[in-house]
């Protein structure tokens, strides 16, 4: 295969699994495994309790405490930032098992969720691609990705976590957008 020739293959691959990964329902942690091969472990970089004043910024979220986590998933075996994620999180309608679970910091959400068995459902609300000057949390304030590189455009999705009918958890993802590249062609 000729140079030129596996550029476009690869570069058809990259697209196919990313539209995968944006426009999934699913949990998004088991797809990224799938994907890169390999488990993600979290860290936590913040988290913290967000005042009423705050919500009002969202447009759309009200009524409960909510707690603001920011988090990174790395892989494993290659120790490579995977995903940067901001979550609003409403401790009046997650589970009090879930809620002391992130309280902790141990866990990613979607690994907590499968782990205590919850049942869930998922609405996405939006996804594609910013660049970093137009990536923002969920009050659409500036977010400085832990990933980026200068005009790259940066794969993204947002979405509500449902306990029950009413969204507990509210979401943005970032991804790296060379982590399909690096699973692809690890020693590139």
């Amino acid at each position: 295969m000729d140079a030129h020739h596996e550029r476009t293959v690869v570069d058809f691959l990259e697209k196919l699994l990313f539209e995968l990964l944006l426009r999934t329902d699913g949990r998004t942690t088991d797809t990224l495994e799938t994907l890169m091969d390999d488990k993600m472990s979290v860290r936590v970089i913040a988290q913290e309790q967000i005042e009423d004043g705050d919500l009002e910024k969202s447009g759309e979220i009200s009524g409960a405490p909510y707690y603001r986590r920011e988090s990174i998933l790395i892989s494993e075996k290659n120790n490579i930032v995977v995903s940067h994620n901001i979550a609003l999180v409403c401790s009046k309608y997650v589970p009090a098992p879930m809620f002391e679970a992130l309280a902790a910091k141990q866990e990613g959400i979607g690994k907590t969720i499968s782990k205590l068995g919850l049942q869930t459902s998922r609405k996405l609300t939006g996804y594609g691609w910013r660049s970093e000057p137009e990536s923002v949390d969920l009050f659409h304030n500036p977010f400085k990705l832990h990933f980026s590189r200068a005009n790259a455009m940066v794969p993204y999705k947002q979405y509500r976590i449902y306990f029950d009918t009413v969204p507990g958890i509210h979401m943005i993802e970032y991804f790296n957008p060379q982590m399909i590249r690096h699973r692809l062609n690890p020693y590139s």
